[in-house]
């Protein structure tokens, strides 16, 4: 008897520490897109990493963009290959891609690069004061005054 992945419930979510959140996350992605590979990343508490691999692409083919909570990263050749070339075998896929990650609340992206191949995405999770959760003490009860 094989053990159930949860690995599909991770890969389109970033930020997300409830299970709910990402379950219904994962029933709602109709992309099932591999192309290209990534990995999400934990780096402490608030602070994740996207990476996809992008070989074969420049900066100027990737595009990253961020709207109502959704990351999207999309990259495209620009510049066609050279006439005078002839693949014998051409391995290394270089097609248009688009890749969406709905970011948690409070999930900011931080910055970008592309180094060796591969497109690093910087997350961060920044909570506001008001939203971080409050300690109530417990004490002896107060008297209600009537009046």
């Amino acid at each position: 008897m094989s053990a159930f992945s949860m690995a599909p419930l991770f890969r389109q979510s970033v930020g997300f520490d409830r299970f709910n959140d990402l379950f219904e996350s994962a029933l709602r992605n109709d992309n099932g897109s591999s192309y290209p590979p990534y990995n999400i990343e934990k780096h402490g508490e608030d602070h994740y990493r996207i990476v996809v691999a992008a070989a074969g692409f420049q900066e100027s083919d990737l595009e990253l963009e961020v709207e109502r909570g959704v990351l999207t990263v999309t990259g495209g050749r620009r510049e066609s290959a050279p006439d005078n070339v002839t693949y014998l075998h051409q391995g290394i896929a270089q097609r248009a891609f688009k890749l969406s990650f709905r970011l948690a609340d409070h999930i900011e992206v931080r910055g970008a690069g592309l180094v060796n191949g591969l497109l690093n995405i910087e997350l961060e999770r920044i909570v506001p004061e008001e939203a971080k959760p409050k300690r109530i003490p417990i004490g002896a009860p107060r008297p209600v005054l009537e009046g």
